[in-house]
């Protein structure tokens, strides 16, 4: 038995959403697979049903299986917990307009634990609930009037059917918010979830497939970027989301340096410091007067370097290093040192460039589970002694998958669809085209990456969301000026790949 998280569900159903399968038609699927599960179970003509239906999307499902049960001759009966106009998605409202117009089904709508006096004994007779009150989203006590309509659902004594999860259990960790349905059967949709198949709430357990595409859950898409955001408190203090250190720039380049940085800055991180090389501190301190550059000592990144940025690191809650710092031979031996510091101080980071070609050497040493590396086919040659050009895309997801598992850390491969791992798990991006081919791109990943991670995310979830979006505002970029962008189009783009602009 398949089994997901709340979280992975909800990556799911956006990622089924952005491959073009409407959120409406997962509903329709959903409401009409709880209908099913209880045809198998009994015959519903003539009998009387009550739908408890919430205000988000479970809600929905109930409000599509109370139209199934009532084309089947059911006398069904919908309650509405909550005010009307306070449906909270698109889909559920318009299949309650639906319900609505139906003068088959009796409709109540109740917004006060008090309205439900004098209903126990109306609905005594009842010979089938359809508890679809609280999704997967449930987290914590239940609310009034929620909490009551619960208590109510209990004491009837139809048989009892819960869309997905029993309302009030933590689908995940099995906790109850005060209360929670007693289900004599649970319909799961697309997956079941970890607490229902020991929990005592579930009663029998089956899951019903509602259309998500397989791929929905091999892509990186929208739903992964919507798992890696973070919210913003209204008293939110300056560095609070965030504060990116890149390390990089050297004798040949100024650019990458800070490409990495302005993307991390249009990511949402609060601050980025550029450490660079005196010789090329100034020329990445003209790109852009947001940019915070602390010039280190040397020509090029040196061990000489390493004990400020010892400092510079305890402030840091992500660290991007490589973007053009150059191979001689005392960079070589400065990255290891750092990424030894950064290992042993625990900061995420984002390992690129330049820094990645120190790794063959001294991986184990130098490499932990907290950190990314973002290759492209070649550097990964270099890094693993395996050819992945020509190979067919099974085949490299497997080598990226072992790859990452060997090396204890996330590998994010930069080709013509990215491929993420942890060891475990692997998702490919599907954003991005020709156009960022580009240079400096991969520079803007980094920062995008780096930002995810400054805000405490998992390396996986963030290789994968930052992949998406660079790929996204890349995409954006070409939509507006065809195969002629540079990669500061693409850092222009990435509020709207975010979905935190339009235009």
């Amino acid at each position: 038995m398949k089994i997901m998280t709340s979280e992975e569900m909800r990556i799911v159903d956006l990622n089924a959403e952005f491959l073009g399968v409407p959120r409406l038609l997962l509903m329709e699927n959903a409401g009409r697979s709880v209908a099913d599960a209880i045809f198998k179970r009994m015959n519903v003509d003539g009998k009387r049903v009550v739908v408890f239906c919430g205000l988000g999307d479970n809600g929905g499902d109930g409000l599509v299986a109370a139209r199934h049960l009532a084309s089947f001759g059911a006398k069904v009966t919908v309650i509405l917990v909550g005010g009307e106009k306070d449906i909270r998605t698109e889909e559920a409202r318009r299949n309650w307009n639906v319900v609505k117009m139906m003068f088959t089904i009796e409709k109540r709508v109740i917004s006060d634990s008090r309205d439900f006096e004098g209903i126990e004994e109306e609905l005594s007779n009842v010979e089938l609930v359809v508890d679809a009150l609280l999704g997967t989203g449930v987290r914590g006590e239940v609310r009034e009037p929620l909490a009551s309509a619960i208590e109510l659902i209990n004491k009837i004594k139809g048989f009892k059917v819960s869309v997905d999860v029993p309302s009030g259990l933590n689908p995940d960790t099995g906790e109850v918010g005060g209360r929670a349905v007693k289900a004599d059967l649970t319909v799961c949709l697309h997956s079941a979830k970890p607490a229902l198949p020991n929990s005592p709430f579930t009663g029998e357990l089956e899951v019903y497939p509602i259309g998500i595409p397989p791929e929905a859950e091999f892509i990186a898409g929208p739903g992964d970027l919507e798992a890696a955001k973070i919210k913003r408190r209204f008293e939110a203090h300056k560095g609070e989301h965030g504060r990116v250190l890149v390390i990089g720039g050297g004798k040949n380049y100024s650019g990458a340096p800070a490409l990495t940085a302005l993307a991390a800055l249009t990511t949402g991180v609060d601050i980025v410091v550029v450490a660079a090389p005196s010789s090329v501190a100034d020329a990445i301190r003209a790109y852009s007067p947001n940019l915070i550059v602390t010039p280190l000592p040397g020509e090029v990144y040196c061990l000489e370097a390493v004990d400020k940025i010892d400092d510079l690191m305890d402030r840091a809650s992500a660290l991007a290093i490589g973007p053009g710092l150059g191979l001689e031979n005392e960079t070589v031996d400065a990255v290891a040192e750092t990424l030894k510091l950064a290992r042993k101080k625990k900061v995420p980071t984002v390992i690129d460039a330049d820094a990645l070609k120190v790794l063959p050497r001294k991986a184990e040493a130098l490499i932990s589970e907290i950190m990314v590396l973002t290759p492209h086919q070649g550097e990964f040659l270099n890094l693993t002694g395996e050819n992945l050009l020509g190979k067919p895309l099974k085949e490299k997801t497997d080598i990226v998958r072992e790859w990452s598992r060997r090396l204890g850390a996330t590998i994010l491969l930069k080709a013509h669809w990215d491929i993420i791992s942890n060891g475990e798990k692997v998702k490919v991006n599907i954003t991005g085209n020709p156009g960022m081919t580009v240079g400096g791109t991969g520079d803007v990943l980094t920062g995008c990456c780096a930002a995810i991670l400054s805000w405490g995310k998992d390396p996986f979830r963030a290789a994968t969301a930052a992949a998406f979006i660079n790929g996204k505002a890349g995409d954006l970029a070409v939509q507006r000026k065809g195969y002629h962008i540079t990669a500061t189009d693409v850092i222009t783009y990435i509020p709207q790949a975010m979905g935190d602009a339009k235009d």
